[in-house]
């Protein structure tokens, strides 16, 4: 039976920025600059706009890119294809910090997101989505560390508010998985090694492929279902408990953003389709504080 059926449709979103993007992923908040920002991975694009939609402009970028971090000096960190690169969002202007998957041209980089601790969690897919081409890695106070290797399109990378636990999925397994982290962020050990996830959500009859996520602040997680049209909240057992609904099947990313953080954006694709929508490719938007849901401030990424 298809969850979508079981849980209740809080709201439907509605489109804030018809930003007709191939592939929109990568969704932040700028509360500084009272802004939300996305990437366009296929059109190598990075859109910015005002909470309410306004003000919307776009930065071409030199390569496939799919986030950019908000860092603790107020630049961005951008996570492209073979490079992690310093973005100054004033002037536009960029700078190589470090190689990511240079050597390597069959891939791309994928999801990311900041943990509490102010590291980059972010990894690599095959740019044919090839089985097993992708990994996970941590970027901590400036060293890139790979977590795990042998996934295929890996996404959902968001954190417990209590910085106790990490999810993430491999997008085909259509599960979630979750991972006891230590007192420093870093996977936990035993003495037999570094504790391997666990399968904390099973997905498979939720209608879509779960893609990113993001956590709310009473820790329920907010999942992309691509193919589906809609984002589903799993509560803290992993079971969908309410739902959101878009009038575009391809959701890829949710973020909490606004004055209050109680709206929803929402990145959407065309990516694939014959004949796109015309709202397909759009960032989409819903107020959730009626329900008295509102998201967490992004934690700034610190590289040293």
């Amino acid at each position: 039976m298809n969850q979508a059926s079981l849980s209740p449709c809080l709201a439907q979103a509605h489109v804030r920025v018809a930003s007709a993007c191939e592939l929109g992923e990568g969704p932040g908040w700028d509360a500084a600059r009272n802004e939300v920002r996305w990437l366009d991975i296929l059109g190598g694009e990075l859109h910015r706009a005002a909470a309410d939609g306004g003000q919307h402009r776009t930065s071409r970028l030199e390569r496939k890119t799919s986030y950019a971090a908000l860092t603790a000096d107020g630049d961005y960190l951008l996570v492209a294809e073979d490079r992690l690169a310093r973005f100054d969002p004033t002037t536009g202007e960029s700078h190589t910090v470090l190689p990511f998957e240079a050597d390597n041209p069959l891939t791309r980089s994928n999801d990311a997101r900041v943990d509490t601790h102010g590291s980059l969690w972010l990894s690599s897919m095959g740019l044919n989505a090839e089985p097993g081409a992708g990994s996970l890695y941590r970027l901590h106070r400036g060293e890139l560390t790979r977590l795990r290797c042998d996934l295929s399109i890996p996404n959902a990378i968001c954190f417990s508010p209590d910085g106790q636990y990490a999810y993430y999925t491999d997008t085909p397994t259509a599960r979630v998985m979750r991972w006891r982290l230590d007192a420093e962020g870093w996977p936990a050990g035993t003495d037999d090694g570094v504790e391997a996830p666990e399968p904390w959500a099973d997905l498979r009859h939720a209608g879509g492929g779960p893609d990113g996520a993001v956590i709310d602040a009473e820790g329920c997680l907010w999942v992309a279902l691509w193919g589906a049209g809609r984002v589903a909240r799993l509560d803290s057992q992993g079971r969908e408990i309410a739902h959101v609904a878009l009038p575009a099947s391809q959701p890829s990313c949710p973020v909490f953003g606004g004055g209050d953080l109680g709206t929803l954006y929402i990145t959407t694709a065309r990516e694939g389709m014959t004949s796109p929508g015309a709202s397909d490719g759009s960032l989409f938007a819903v107020d959730l504080s009626p329900h008295g849901i509102r998201g967490l401030e992004e934690p700034r990424l610190k590289l040293s």
